[in-house]
């Protein structure tokens, strides 16, 4: 790394222990050799996280991160075997920056409130996917042990409702002896809007029957089960100060308007969708290079006559999940994207395919509204096409 005219011969390894102290004495090492002919370039296999974090602070420092596919690529092609090997990647990678810098992205963070408002985007998607990993390994238990809690639950594992039940009656057994005046009083307090089927299952609750006598079974699963609730139990309120202070940071945001316009983002959706397109509006040349870089836009294959899709595998996989949730989410908000996803589906294109067809569509659209920071109208944009013509499809 650096911008001078190193050959291999002039290639060190230095393993720097892994503390802030140590990267900082390295970097000023750097920069007290290097720093007088400019800018120093750093490759780094990562396009996030501490290591970047931390260079950033250094003005002198140019970072590229690195696809380290491309690493790989490039050792099979020159070394025999292409077993991997650090040493070598690093001088890859030094040379790949070296004589093609001018064609590599240089690393630009975002603001401090947009990186912000991307770490607790991304934070709240993986308390909610625990959240439904934990519901579904519930109700698995449930429907193999003890399938009358589903009925009570109506099928809702992943609420405090069900965490609470269960932490108190986990099998069938503890459940009859607590008595329907228990179990009546339990559901009052916590306002279940369907008391009328809770007093039917209640009469039932008296003559059902176990799956299972075994202990074997029945002890242990109910342990699983208690495990489980309290898990569930332990995360849900700080779901709900995910959601509370994503909101308040989204609001300070001021492109939260601009996102809020669009129909069917809502207060989860539309904070994804600005993390996605960031603040910087030179950050994307154009649509397609937002569609490329979230994996929306397919990989096509051409060899002779040839010509093949498939779905994009090297892509910031979160960015192409939130597109792709949005875009579903937007048919029964939006017209156009309503018509548009029919006419696919009656194109026979498979629900999947339709929807990231309208996510393609929708990156288009929010790309020139967020380049020229202009709210989203659908009223204007249904003219537009009209104006020009152009099939909604």
């Amino acid at each position: 790394m650096g911008k001078n005219n190193c050959r291999w011969t002039d290639a060190r390894h230095i393993q720097i222990e892994n503390t802030a102290e140590a990267l900082h004495d390295w970097v000023l090492k750097l920069i007290e050799e290097f720093g007088a002919r400019g800018n120093i370039y750093v490759a780094t296999e990562k396009a996030r996280g501490a290591l970047l974090y931390t260079l950033m602070q250094y003005p002198q420092l140019t970072l590229f991160p690195l696809n380290s596919k491309a690493t790989g690529k490039l050792r099979e092609a020159l070394r025999a075997g292409g077993a991997k090997n650090d040493r070598w990647d690093c001088r890859l990678q030094a040379e790949l920056v070296k004589h093609f810098h001018h064609l590599l992205p240089v690393w630009r963070p975002d603001d401090v409130l947009t990186r912000k408002l991307a770490a607790l985007c991304e934070g709240r998607r993986k308390a909610v996917n625990t959240r439904t990993r934990l519901g579904q390994e519930i109700k698995a238990q449930l429907k193999a042990s003890f399938p009358f809690a589903l009925e009570l639950l109506e099928g809702d594992c992943q609420s405090l409702l069900a965490a609470d039940f269960l932490s108190k009656w986990p099998d069938l057994p503890s459940l009859q002896r607590a008595g329907a005046a228990t179990i009546r009083r339990f559901f009052y307090a916590r306002n279940s809007r369907r008391m009328d089927r809770i007093e039917l299952l209640l009469v039932k609750l008296k003559t059902t029957k176990p799956l299972t006598t075994d202990e074997a079974v029945i002890i242990p699963t109910a342990l699983v089960l208690r495990t489980l609730a309290a898990q569930l139990r332990a995360l849900l309120p700080f779901l709900a100060e995910y959601d509370k202070v994503l909101r308040s940071t989204f609001d300070q945001h001021p492109d939260a308007e601009l996102f809020r316009s669009v129909p069917g983002a809502g207060e989860v959706m539309a904070p994804r969708l600005l993390t996605a397109f960031g603040a910087d509006r030179a950050r994307f040349a154009n649509a397609e290079a937002v569609s490329t870089f979230s994996g929306i836009a397919p990989v096509t294959k051409s060899s002779g006559k040839s010509l093949s899709h498939h779905l994009r595998y090297a892509c910031a996989k979160f960015l192409r999940q939130s597109f792709h949730e949005f875009a579903r989410a937007s048919i029964p908000h939006s017209a156009w994207a309503k018509a548009f996803y029919d006419s696919q589906r009656a194109r026979n294109k498979g629900h999947h395919t339709a929807v990231r067809a309208l996510a393609y569509k929708w990156i288009r659209i929010l790309y020139a509204c967020w380049k020229s920071r202009t709210p989203y109208n659908e009223s204007r944009y249904l003219q537009s096409l009209k104006n020009r013509l152009a099939p909604i499809s």
